[in-house]
């Protein structure tokens, strides 16, 4: 993880939508650096889906939080989708 890093928002989201984005780049980072129960990394993900419908939108957002964090969205939510574990983490 990158050290000091500012998190890819949009101002014209809502105070509730910013609070729900951030949770779900919260669990992308706990995905990487720990644990996650695997329910509530996709409940936030579901989350993050009704703030950012486009899936151009959302690979933009991922670029530039794997830029900014050296995470990638995408992989965290890859392997969520595949487990069936009840907590889930990178294995890198």
């Amino acid at each position: 993880m990158k050290a000091n890093y500012n998190y890819p928002i949009d101002y014209s989201w809502s105070t509730q939508e910013i609070t729900d984005v951030l949770s779900f780049f919260n669990h992308v980072e706990k995905f990487y650096e720990g644990k996650v129960a695997r329910v509530d990394f996709l409940d936030s993900y579901k989350k993050f889906k009704t703030i950012v419908p486009s899936k151009m939108q959302e690979k933009q957002l991922d670029r530039e939080f794997e830029n900014l964090s050296g995470y990638s969205t995408y992989r965290a939510i890859q392997e969520a989708k595949a487990s069936d574990k009840q907590f889930i983490r990178s294995e890198k």
